[in-house]
């Protein structure tokens, strides 16, 4: 038996429970881990809200699409992850998988890298679905070495991610953010700038801007990058969707041949964090049980980083 966390009805995180379950043993192609973090994420609580489908066929709903952990078992034939072959004891992350809260889940080879020593179990479990996002971005937007590019949001998960990888690529990066968050952005070689009334100008006041990442979606962040990216192929935006078509910028889902993307980074982005050259900032860690309340402190958006379960 194992718990595992799931929804059991569509609503808030009010219909968040822990269950105990039987997990099979592993098959072809499958590992078993002993789960040490789950990531949590807005996917997690935005599919269970009713808002992107409430067929009750669905319920109960596993939940969390990223952990890290230590493979306790391995399924029969060749179990081999995107770092190499999986064996038992390995040290491990899990992404884009259902029941990753859990103490332990079940998850195919593919899915599976091996962690880098660098980081803690709890940094790791948070480490590669805004970094796989953050990539993404960065690649659509085409910034590199002489660009200068303003991150909408800039202290959040994704945000701290884009902030390292752009500057990783040579990027100069303005990011806003409130002013207590702007000591920490410092620290990434950002330069920040408070949201708000006149953020066009303070930012003009920093220097041009070539590209625009956002990642709150809120009126401002969008006209503000409309009003200062001559080129709109490069302002993308994984929030503002009700207006990307109107204002003719990318809305980036990871369903239009963008999770191909977002694949492809995991290696390259373990090999960042694994050189230290990309860290994950854990703003709070709450047991498996209390995962409601984890949720419900994700939807103030006030995380300064990563917000994860342990079980």
């Amino acid at each position: 038996m194992t718990k595992t966390v799931v929804a059991t009805g569509y609503g808030g995180p009010e219909k968040l429970a822990v269950q105990d379950i039987v997990l099979p043993e592993p098959g072809q192609g499958q590992v078993l881990i002993d789960v040490k973090a789950a990531g949590t994420n807005p996917i997690d609580y935005k599919l269970y809200s009713g808002y992107m489908g409430d067929d009750p066929a669905a319920l109960p709903m596993p939940v969390g699409m990223e952990a890290a952990g230590v493979v306790a078992a391995v399924g029969p034939g060749d179990t081999v992850g995107y770092t190499g072959a999986l064996q038992v004891g390995d040290e491990v992350i899990a992404t884009n998988i259902r029941a990753g809260y859990a103490e332990q889940v079940l998850v195919d080879a593919a899915e599976v890298g091996h962690k880098p020593a660098a980081l803690s179990f709890e940094q790791a479990a948070g480490l590669l679905l805004v970094a796989e996002t953050a990539w993404h971005l960065l690649v659509k937007t085409r910034v590199g070495t002489g660009d200068t590019v303003l991150i909408h949001g800039g202290a959040g998960g994704v945000g701290l991610m884009a902030v390292q990888l752009a500057v990783a690529r040579g990027a100069t990066v303005i990011a806003t953010a409130s002013p207590k968050n702007h000591e920490q952005l410092r620290k990434y070689h950002a330069q920040p700038v408070a949201y708000g009334p006149g953020l066009a100008d303070r930012v003009r006041g920093i220097g041009p801007v070539t590209a625009a990442l956002d990642l709150v979606g809120s009126d401002e962040a969008l006209d503000t990058s409309v009003e200062l990216v001559a080129d709109k192929s490069r302002i993308a935006t994984i929030a503002g969707f009700a207006r990307a078509a109107e204002l003719g910028i990318q809305a980036l889902t990871g369903a239009d041949g963008g999770q191909e993307i977002r694949d492809a980074s995991r290696a390259e982005l373990l090999t960042l964090a694994a050189a230290g050259e990309l860290s994950v900032i854990v703003d709070k860690v709450f047991p498996l049980e209390a995962a409601a309340d984890a949720h419900r402190y994700l939807q103030t958006g006030h995380a300064q980083g990563k917000v994860v379960l342990v079980p």
